[in-house]
């Protein structure tokens, strides 16, 4: 039964690395069409979006078997509790990447961006990319180390974002209110999108070692 279990929970976690891999490739589209106002590249990511949120159905309907086949308890349990959480952070990237792309389709022909924001979009859409594929990486290697380093990279998220808002509060912004707007809601979704991976890695830590990210990072000290 346990190897079962550890087997199923092991393919269980492949599932959902190829969905946070997927998502990073949606968020790479998705910042394409931003900047360069590509309405096919942003037409795509809407579309393809379906296949992740099948794929999201199905990873829950295996923690569901997990649960109903298997009798989990105690650490084993938590591990498949832990499954869920990371279905909804997986699916809860993809839908931001969407959010990405429906606001270049919005704005379609013109780019959605002023121009001396770009290269904040640009770098923010590299960390959110980077970070979807080391969530995949811890999922499948199951390693808590590497699942904490996650959050160096959501600090420089955090950083970029927050000097996305020294440009919007200047003085000399001449975009007017939407484009604010847009730039303030863009900004969010990268922001989100790098969260949810952190969250993945925490809650890789806690299906590695039974520990809370602190605790383990304390163990470590």
């Amino acid at each position: 039964m346990r190897t079962a279990y550890h087997e199923q929970m092991a393919e269980l976690n492949v599932v959902l690395g190829q969905m946070s891999e997927l998502a990073g490739m949606a968020m790479e589209r998705s910042t394409q069409a931003l900047l360069q106002a590509d309405l096919a590249v942003a037409e795509s990511v809407i579309s393809d979006h379906e296949q992740i949120v099948r794929m999201s159905a199905g990873a829950e309907e295996r923690a569901f078997a997990l649960l109903a086949l298997q009798a989990p308890v105690a650490g084993d349990l938590r591990a498949i509790v832990s499954g869920f959480q990371i279905v909804a952070d997986v699916d809860r990237m993809g839908a931001l990447a969407l959010h990405v792309a429906k606001v270049a389709r919005r704005r379609h022909p013109n780019k959605a961006l002023p121009e001396e924001v770009n290269g904040y979009f640009a770098e923010m859409g590299r960390l959110a990319v980077q970070m979807a594929l080391n969530a995949r990486e811890v999922l499948n290697n199951q390693d808590p180390t590497a699942a904490l380093r996650l959050q160096s990279d959501d600090d420089a998220m955090d950083d970029l974002h927050r000097h996305l808002f020294t440009v919007l509060m200047d003085r000399e912004w001449k975009h007017g209110v939407a484009a604010a707007v847009d730039v303030t809601l863009l900004g969010r979704y990268y922001e989100r999108f790098s969260d949810h991976a952190v969250l993945i890695g925490r809650r890789v830590v806690f299906q590695a070692t039974g520990k809370t990210p602190e605790q383990f990072a304390d163990l470590g000290a």
